[in-house]
C-alpha cells in the first residue's frame, strides 16, 4: 500500500547569532537541517519561522544550507512565518520557494544596523585613563571607550553599503518578478499580512498544517526538528552570558512590539 506522505517541520525560533542562549546559527542547525531533508524521504520541508533577525553571516550559512539541499534533493520548501520574520528572519524565509504568514505576521526590514555604546564621559568624570596602543590606524575602529571618529563612522558606514547591497541582492534573486517594483522595499520598513503580499514579500496567508494538508492530503505526516537547548538550560540553570543573551533577543523582538 502507498504510504502518505511526510513534510520535515524545522522550527527555526530566536534571534540569529554565532553564540548564545537559543541563539539560531549554522553550526546548531546544521544536523538538524541535513536530517530534515534526509529522513523518511519527505515530500517537502516546511520551516517555522519566528524571527527578529540578527547575524547577517549566520543568516545567510543558514539560508544557503537549505537551498542547497533542496537543489540536491529536488524538495520544494515552503516557509511559514509566525510573530515575525524580520531582517534576518526573512532572509531565512526566502531560503523557501513559498512563503506564508498570519494576517497579523511582521516580515521586512530588508535592512542592516549597528549598535553600540560610547563610555568615554563615563571613565572622564571617574578619573579613569583609557590607554590603547595598536599596530594598525583601523585596530582601534570604534572603541567604545574613546571619542567617536568621523573617519571610523564613514568606514562603518561602507560595511553597512556593502551588506545592505547583499541583502538586496539575495531578496532579488529569491523573490525575483513577484516583488512590487513600484515600491522601495529595502529601506528597512516593515509591512504586515496582506500588505506584504501586495509587495511581493510572502505568498500568502496561511498556516503550517492546513496548507500542508491541503496541498499534500490529510493524511500527510508532519515530522518535526527542533534545536534541543542543553539540560541545564532547560533546568533554568543558565549561566549569566546565557542571561545577557536572553536580554538581547528579548530585546530584538521589542523592536516589532513583540
Amino acid at each position: 500500500m502507498k504510504s502518505a506522505p511526510s513534510v520535515a517541520v524545522l522550527r527555526l525560533s530566536g534571534a540569529i547569532g554565532a553564540s548564545g542562549r537559543g541563539a539560531l546559527n549554522d553550526q546548531t542547525l546544521a544536523p538538524l537541517i541535513e536530517k530534515a531533508f534526509a529522513k523518511g524521504k519527505p515530500a517537502a520541508v516546511a520551516l517555522q519561522i519566528n524571527s527578529p533577525g540578527g547575524s547577517p553571516v549566520q543568516s545567510s550559512l543558514i539560508g544557503a544550507r537549505i537551498r542547497r539541499l533542496a537543489e540536491e534533493k529536488d524538495i520544494p520548501v515552503i516557509a511559514f512565518v509566525e510573530d515575525v520574520a524580520a531582517s534576518g528572519g526573512y532572509w531565512l524565509a526566502t531560503a523557501a520557494d513559498e512563503i506564508f504568514a498570519d494576517r497579523n505576521s511582521i516580515v521586512g526590514s530588508i535592512g542592516v544596523i549597528y549598535a553600540g555604546f560610547g563610555a568615554h564621559e563615563l571613565l572622564s568624570k571617574h578619573g579613569v585613563e583609557r590607554r590603547v596602543h595598536t599596530a594598525g590606524k583601523s585596530k582601534s575602529m570604534l572603541d567604545p571607550f574613546r571619542p567617536e571618529k568621523p573617519e571610523d563612522i564613514k568606514r562603518l558606514n561602507a560595511l553597512l553599503e556593502q551588506t545592505h547591497e547583499n541583502f538586496i541582492a539575495h531578496v532579488k534573486e529569491r523573490r525575483g518578478a513577484k516583488l512590487d517594483d513600484s515600491v522601495d522595499l529595502f529601506t528597512g520598513d516593515i509591512w504586515v499580512g496582506e500588505k506584504a503580499i501586495d509587495r511581493g514579500l510572502i505568498d500568502g496567508i496561511g498556516h503550517l498544517v492546513p496548507v500542508l494538508k491541503e496541498r499534500f492530503g490529510e493524511d500527510v505526516k508532519l515530522r518535526r526538528f527542533d534545536a534541543r537547548r542543553p539540560i541545564w538550560q532547560r533546568f533554568g540553570a543558565a549561566m549569566a552570558d546565557d542571561a545577557l543573551s536572553a536580554v538581547e533577543e528579548r530585546a530584538q523582538f521589542a523592536r516589532f512590539g513583540l
